[in-house]
């Protein structure tokens, strides 16, 4: 596994991280205890890019919900004012027996008491819509992306940290859209405008209740430059927890073979006490933080307490009045630890968003041209490689390497490993482009073809067999998504799979189930060729096929190779020389470079590594 961003291998047994701190790190690959102003600032401002991309489709609806909430927060904010009013005016009145100024101020406070509760409602539905929608769309973002993005990508971003990207840290977007957008804007209101208003109502009041206001900031400040740090460390934890997880049971039959689950127990309590640990410290901090505000707020209150009663007895000032002001001060301190709660929301959220907005500016080595060039129709199939040198990282794969493949040659790629056979034929399915040189089919380098017609022309059939779930109809309608029932049977007859399907409980539509584990290798093999042939590509590129199949299971794949590389060029990298023995030429590789070049005839009757490899066969075979 490489840790991204870093380039660094790391070591896997068993199915879990060698290293169970490897993976704490994220898409750039920063480190939330080394990250530099300058690098924090840019992962910030990367995540309010892609919030403000997800929620710019709906300002039209976030403006009308913000007129609602103010709406809402005005009939709220009435009660304390009406109380107090009521105090003053409507009971002195009543013991002088008139009813109607209670009265009024009773309907006041029922008719702001309703509309609260329907403002209040509609600004939830229309937020929790909102939320959905931006929720919907990110995920079908990082998906769309994630796929589209090449092997390379794939290659050292793990499984478990894309399943974190679409899980955990979508769902930390989702608790800030759902329960934390509600109390946020109540709260920056509430404060606001009942600050403004104590001002207004008795200024000499209002000043000592701001007296707090400096010693909350920098209470302030500290949590959110603290909690930054912890909330990103969570992320991080948790990611690599996933990772542990997913790779320990993606490879569960290495883990039980090789008795490794002591290990990767031992593995996962550490990412799990990690994991726990920066949570601990999160909610620390929330402990410290929501205290530190109650106690400031109480000594406020206590301070205008104390100043109010003594302009009471002076009689300066209202009893009633004062109980307006104190509910006041309090309905003021308390959004302030609704604010934290969801600093608390937002913060975890925007180590998500950093870690989701990496992913989505992560860019292909491969990208599709600007201006595609069309391929012959039908394309001939003939390919091209003119000076490729290819690498990994520092490493040189493909020195320089010239090769013309004519159309519908079959060409065998022998050679031992790492001797660069699967990466050629890599190169030849653009799943990498080359660092110089062209690769060409039909005279169009393979980067300037769209890649709808390059998928087309060339397709490529891995050792794996990879089969999804499904039936075995839907797998080999792969090759062609819109063919009909009778050309998925005929594909099947043709490479010789059909019998063993209709032996099958329900034929072509029995489900293969995970990966393909209701057949056997042999039968997945046989599946992946009928999709292959079902496609027709012009260029067929066969990565050890079939290095992994017993001898009757390769007897009938190599039947059914006869019948699929007919009238189409072909690549096939084998190590099993029974498969050679169909091409029509030989390519024998060596650190990079072809050593020998002829028909397996030619090969076999000289004195080259191919003779010595085909003897060492024959022999094995007595």
């Amino acid at each position: 596994m490489t840790t991204p961003g870093t380039g660094t291998a790391v070591t896997t047994t068993a199915g879990a991280p060698a290293d169970a701190h490897a993976d704490w790190r994220g898409v750039a690959g920063e480190d939330a205890d080394d990250l530099d102003t300058s690098a924090s600032s840019f992962l910030r401002g990367r995540s309010r890019r892609l919030l403000g991309e997800l929620l710019r489709p709906h300002r039209r609806v976030l403006w009308q919900l913000l007129a609602v909430i103010v709406v809402q927060n005005l009939a709220w904010l009435a009660g304390p004012l009406l109380i107090g009013i009521g105090i003053d005016v409507a009971v002195p009145a009543l013991l002088d027996g008139d009813p109607w100024p209670l009265v009024w101020i009773t309907a006041a406070m029922v008719a702001a008491a309703v509309l609260d509760a329907v403002l209040r409602y509609r600004f939830l539905i229309g937020s929790g819509r909102v939320g959905q929608a931006v929720l919907l769309t990110l995920r079908r973002r990082v998906f769309t992306h994630v796929q589209s993005l090449p092997l390379s990508f794939h290659e050292r971003y793990t499984s478990g940290k894309t399943i974190s990207r679409l899980t955990s840290d979508v769902e930390a977007l989702a608790e800030l859209l759902d329960e934390g957008l509600d109390g946020l804007l109540t709260a920056l209101f509430s404060v606001v405008s009942i600050g403004a208003l104590m001002l207004v109502l008795d200024l000499p009041l209002g000043l000592v209740a701001l007296l707090g206001l400096p010693a909350l900031y920098l209470v302030g400040r500290w949590f959110q430059r603290s909690s930054t740090v912890a909330y990103r460390r969570t992320r991080q934890t948790i990611a690599a927890l996933i990772v542990q997880f997913t790779e320990t049971f993606g490879g569960i039959r290495a883990v039980q073979a090789f008795r490794r689950e002591p290990r990767n127990d031992r593995l996962h309590a550490e990412l799990n006490e990690a994991n726990r640990q920066a949570h601990h410290h999160a909610f620390w901090l929330i402990a410290v933080f929501v205290p530190s505000v109650t106690m400031i707020g109480n000594l406020v209150t206590v301070a205008v307490l104390g100043y109010g009663a003594l302009r009471v007895m002076d009689g300066d000032l209202a009893v009633g009045f004062l109980l307006s002001f104190l509910v006041y001060l309090r309905r003021f301190f308390d959004p302030l630890q609704d604010i934290a709660m969801f600093y608390n929301s937002y913060q975890s959220a925007s180590a998500a968003l950093e870690k989701l907005s990496g992913v989505l500016e992560e860019r292909s080595s491969v990208p599709e041209p600007a201006d595609p060039l069309p391929l012959p129709s039908p394309p001939a199939g003939e390919v091209v490689f003119d000076g490729v040198r290819f690498g990994y990282g520092d490493a040189t794969v493909l020195p320089h390497l010239d090769m013309r493949i004519p159309a519908g040659q079959t060409v065998a790629l022998v050679g031992a490993t790492g001797a660069g056979k699967s990466t050629l034929a890599r190169l030849a399915a653009r799943f990498y482009d080359p660092v110089d040189g062209q690769v060409r089919l039909d005279g169009v380098p393979l980067d300037r073809l769209a890649d709808a017609d390059l998928r087309r022309a060339v397709v490529m059939v891995t050792q794996e067999s990879f089969l999804f779930s499904g039936s075995i109809a839907d797998n080999i309608s792969f090759g062609k998504p819109d063919a009909a029932r009778a050309e998925i049977e005929a594909a099947a007859r043709a490479i010789g799979a059909d019998t063993f399907i209709r032996a099958l409980p329900e034929g072509y539509d029995t489900d293969v189930a995970k990966r393909g584990g209701r057949l056997s290798a042999g039968q997945r093999q046989l599946v992946s060729f009928a999709r292959a042939f079902l496609a027709d590509p012009a260029v067929l590129v066969l990565d050890e096929a079939t290095s992994s199949l017993d001898v009757p299971s390769e007897v009938l794949v190599q039947r059914a190779l006869q019948t699929l590389l007919a009238d189409r060029t072909a690549l096939i990298i084998a190590h099993r020389l029974s498969t050679v023995e169909i091409a029509d030429r030989v390519l024998v590789m060596e650190a990079g470079r072809v050593v020998e070049d002829g028909s397996p005839a030619e090969l076999v009757g000289g004195t080259g590594r191919f003779a010595d490899l085909h003897r060492a066969w024959a022999d094995s075979l007595v």
